[in-house]
């Protein structure tokens, strides 16, 4: 069988063909990658990881603690017991003025919660950004601005550490003494510890609040109420009593963040978290002065374990930094 001769006129021809079809071929991954949702550069980072939903067998930790019946947020429609409330005050002030605080508080904020739609299809990615020095030199900004939500604590800064920690923030994680101003797109989540808490959610966004606490507080916030949310009493219990079996005076902010990603996302990958090599408990943003700093009220050792096993078990990915 003969087949033809190519003259040079020919091979010019056919190796433009192919160098046109190449960059077409170039392009449309380009493009493709270019509109990946912002999971998508995780689903390229590790795509085997997850199976998105972690109710699997292996999950053991996972499945005997996680208890989905407990709201995390409150709402109007939200009934606390007074047994849990007597757990959760340390005021004097009765379960009464807690329920007429709570019916003002939902006259100013979002009486129902919506946690909006997920960028991908298939799962909902959470990275919570804990503050742990483990984070310096890092370099995981990029990672953590890909997942859907990000979620952010107290008032740990953005600017000039976003190589490591990125840009991007969802929600920001706070209390009344740890409190920060936000830009309109970031939800404000609030932990409250008393009804003193509840009450300053509500004069920050009004009348300004001039109570005192054992740390200054901010007399207003900015913030988008409409992107306000309220962590359930229940739910603190919960992750203190079921999550961390009753140890330590109470659970760290840090702790009960990692139990409400675990409920409001279907992938949890976790940044930040732990001690230095040295055993401190310090900040990426901070310069460590006291050698001896530990987790005061807060059973560290024991939360971080928890995490641990969780990561063992495939059930978030965790990132341990430098």
């Amino acid at each position: 069988r003969s087949f033809p001769i190519l003259t040079s006129r020919m091979a010019v021809k056919l190796r433009t063909a192919i160098t046109l079809l190449c960059v077409t071929t170039i392009g449309l991954v380009v493009l493709r990658l270019a509109s990946l949702d912002c999971s998508g550069y995780l689903q390229l980072w590790d795509q085997s990881f997850f199976a998105c939903a972690s109710d699997g067998n292996d999950n053991v930790l996972f499945v005997r603690r996680l208890n989905r019946s407990i709201e995390p947020f409150l709402s109007a429609k939200t009934k606390l017991s007074e047994e849990t409330f007597n757990w959760w005050k340390i005021e004097q002030r009765n379960f009464t003025f807690y329920k007429a605080t709570v019916s003002k508080l939902f006259e100013i904020f979002p009486p129902v919660i919506d946690l909006g739609k997920a960028c991908s299809a298939r799962c909902r990615t959470c990275a919570v950004v804990g503050n742990s020095v483990n984070l310096k030199g890092s370099s995981y900004g990029r990672l953590i601005d890909y997942q859907d939500i990000v979620i952010r604590m107290n008032f740990a800064p953005v600017k000039g550490y976003e190589k490591d920690v990125g840009t991007k923030t969802t929600y920001r994680v706070m209390y009344p003494e740890s409190a920060m101003d936000l830009d309109n797109s970031t939800h404000l989540v609030l932990f409250p510890f008393k009804i003193q808490d509840l009450d300053w959610l509500i004069k920050a966004f009004t009348t300004g609040f001039s109570g005192r606490s054992y740390a200054p507080l901010k007399s207003k916030i900015k913030a988008n109420k409409d992107l306000v949310k309220v962590i359930n009493p229940a739910f603190m219990k919960y992750s203190h009593k079921v999550w961390l079996e009753g140890k330590g005076t109470y659970p760290s902010t840090g702790f009960m963040t990692l139990i409400l990603a675990l409920h409001v996302c279907d992938e949890v990958h976790v940044f930040g978290y732990g001690a230095d090599s040295d055993g401190n408990w310090s900040h990426y943003f901070e310069v460590l002065t006291n050698k001896n700093l530990k987790t005061g009220p807060h059973p560290g050792n024991h939360e971080y374990n928890i995490l641990q096993q969780l990561a063992n078990e495939k059930t978030v990915q965790l990132y341990k930094g430098m």
